[in-house]
């Protein structure tokens, strides 16, 4: 830690010496040291969260590639299975256009999958966090895991459930990454105060690092891809790290209203922060600097995402450099906001989206020279 101090010389203090000779003028000049507010030097903040051995991350990978399903290419027509995926596809198109749009360029199963997914995600989450979270108990999220076993074994409960069964049937998913983000739902109830980044990146992995670790058995990876598959998982694991981070970081302000404070507590007293900080709302010059280190790390997380995103089947890179680079400009956004995500919320607007589409579909389709 650094202290600012600045010299303030006050001018022409003092007495005049008229006796002089040569009339020269002695001063006494008197310094007032001001220590200014204490703003504290940024300090390392951890980028390492929770070992991917203690979360299995390689076992499912290794499920996963074992895994064998029905052909893809296999379709199982039915009027019921089309109209589920299409209400998977709307909801998607509805709830996250540029993702949805990204997802257009991948084969037309692969498609359907990545939708179903996300519709299942989504329905996790509004559980939580949808207009019927008042309802919310463990009891509820037990019975929502045991429907997922039930469309994991073939029964699906509903239309939607239907799709995810076959998807299930058809890509080599494994359910634990699903009964993961249950459980991120369970710590979201139990849970409003993090003591520290480990246990944030644990909550992160369980919400949003799962999305990737059930998306890649679909989007598929390159034939020509030299990395080997847990470096790929990794990679779209720290994909959903960041994108998490930043949907905190966006969501400081509207979180404090409901008493929750996604922030690691430790690194908030660094910097001489604390609850009451948050819940006043106020944008200080220590906040400023907490929030450089936040945005930081998480520019790290897409940093590493980068690898993978690169490695990926060519036709499901779009949607994924849609994601990475849309997550991105909502830091920036929060950067542009002069880090006040207290009482503004960090939104990217729809020209700049669209207008994001072509650059990520470059980024995706440059990528396979990269190749080494």
């Amino acid at each position: 830690m650094t202290s600012s101090v600045s010299i303030l010389g006050k001018p022409c203090i003092g007495s005049v010496n008229k006796n002089s000779r040569n009339m020269h003028q002695d001063f006494t000049i008197t310094a007032r040291v001001i220590v200014a507010p204490k703003i504290p030097s940024m300090p390392e903040l951890s980028i390492q969260g929770i070992p991917h051995t203690d979360l299995h991350v390689r076992e499912i990978v290794q499920r996963q590639l074992q895994t064998r399903r029905t052909n893809p290419s296999v379709s199982r027509k039915s009027e019921f299975l089309e109209e589920a995926y299409d209400r998977c596809r709307d909801i998607c198109a509805e709830y996250a256009k540029t993702f949805y749009l990204g997802t257009r360029l991948m084969t037309e199963e692969r498609q359907k999958a990545i939708w179903a997914i996300y519709v299942w995600c989504r329905r996790t989450d509004e559980l939580v966090d949808g207009p019927n979270a008042i309802h919310m108990s463990a009891e509820v999220l037990d019975r929502w895991e045991e429907r997922l076993h039930d469309l994991f074994n073939g029964r699906p409960f509903d239309m939607l459930d239907a799709a995810l069964t076959d998807t299930v049937q058809k890509f080599p998913l494994d359910i634990k990454p699903f009964r993961d983000m249950i459980e991120g739902m369970r710590m979201d109830i139990k849970k409003s105060r993090y003591e520290n980044f480990q246990e944030l990146y644990l909550y992160c992995y369980y919400v949003a690092g799962t999305v990737g670790l059930m998306s890649v058995p679909v989007m598929g990876i390159s034939p020509e891809s030299s990395s080997n598959a847990p470096s790929i998982y990794n990679s779209a694991l720290n994909l959903g790290i960041g994108n998490q981070l930043t949907n905190i970081l966006r969501d400081v302000g509207e979180d404090a209203l409901r008493g929750r404070v996604y922030l690691p507590q430790d690194e908030l007293a660094q910097y001489g922060l604390c609850d009451e900080d948050v819940y006043s709302r106020r944008v200080t010059d220590n906040w400023r600097e907490f929030m450089k280190g936040q945005i930081q790390r998480a520019r790290f997380y897409f940093n590493q995402a980068e690898e993978g995103a690169s490695e990926l089947d060519k036709d499901s890179r779009w949607p994924v450099w849609s994601s990475l680079l849309l997550y991105r400009s909502i830091l920036d956004a929060i950067e542009e906001n002069d880090y006040d995500n207290m009482t503004k919320r960090a939104y990217v607007g729809r020209t700049k989206k669209l207008l994001m589409l072509p650059l990520s579909y470059t980024r995706s389709v440059s990528t396979s020279s990269a190749f080494h």
